[in-house]
């Protein structure tokens, strides 16, 4: 279990993190959910150590997350979005790097990096340097990376940025049947169908602020799940409804151009935050 308490980060005058107050069980796949310039990825810097809170607290299973607990620290590994990896390594270099960091044997390293690998469908291309690697071959290889010392927790930040739909796609895939196998994973994105498609629930975060957090069915529910957009000049004005006969009688009222849809999650966080995530 991640339980996260006040936690809040400044940079000089700028508050990147305000006062977080969150608990995700053990086994859940969660998501933050925002814009960029929103705080996960700062959320993300302090649940990996790699930053400080300015204060607040994070507790994994009980026990207090710092830089000095390296026994709390190895139930945790973070995927960035940047892609940090070796250009002239190759996929087999790459594990038996990252398990010698961790002074893994090295025939756990080797058996783990096959059986990585497979489950990844990266075998294939294992002798190949990671510059001749896709986008998505590559953030499978650092899953895999990720993976090898047998985590607890990953922390995925904005894990398919840049990817196309298929590469999205078989990540998603991916990351599912690690979560079915027991992993808890903490995801951010500003994608509304990754986090409706992945996560068990989600937190919606702007300008460093938790705005609401719960499934993605039950924040539709509350706004109301069916929409209507009446078109004005200047804009689109939404109109949420629980039932639907009710938005039908509501849209048949309208004189103008207007269409009826259903609620999507974006449509949960314009509401709390005022703004489009697209």
């Amino acid at each position: 279990m991640i339980e996260i308490k006040n936690l809040t980060k400044t940079f000089d005058n700028f508050t990147a993190v305000d006062n977080l107050n969150l608990t995700i069980e053990t086994g859940e796949f969660f998501g933050l959910l925002g814009p960029n310039g929103a705080g996960k990825t700062t959320t993300i810097g302090m649940l990996s150590t790699l930053l400080l809170p300015s204060c607040g607290e994070i507790l994994i299973d009980g026990e207090p997350l710092t830089r000095n607990r390296q026994d709390i620290k190895r139930k945790v590994s973070v995927i960035t979005q940047e892609y940090s990896m070796r250009q002239d390594m190759d996929m087999d270099e790459i594990m038996e790097y990252q398990g010698r960091l961790y002074f893994l044997p090295v025939k756990q390293i080797r058996s783990r990096t096959r059986e990585l690998l497979d489950f990844a469908g990266l075998t294939d291309h294992r002798r190949k340097t990671v510059r001749k690697l896709s986008g998505g071959m590559k953030r499978k290889l650092m899953v895999c990376r990720a993976l090898l010392t047998e985590p607890e927790i990953l922390l995925l930040d904005e894990p398919t940025a840049g990817m196309d739909a298929l590469s999205r796609r078989q990540m998603w895939n991916l990351l599912r049947q690690l979560n079915e196998q027991g992993l808890t994973i903490l995801l951010t994105t500003h994608y509304i169908e990754e986090a409706q498609s992945l996560c068990r629930r989600v937190a919606l975060m702007n300008n460093g602020k938790l705005e609401n957090a719960d499934t993605p069915a039950a924040l539709i529910n509350a706004l109301g799940p069916y929409a209507v957009d009446e078109m004005h000049p200047d804009g689109i004005q939404s109109h949420y409804f629980h039932q639907r006969t009710e938005a039908i009688s509501y849209l048949s009222a309208l004189e103008g151009q207007s269409t009826l849809r259903d609620t999507t999650l974006e449509d949960v966080f314009v509401e709390y935050a005022g703004k489009r995530l697209s």
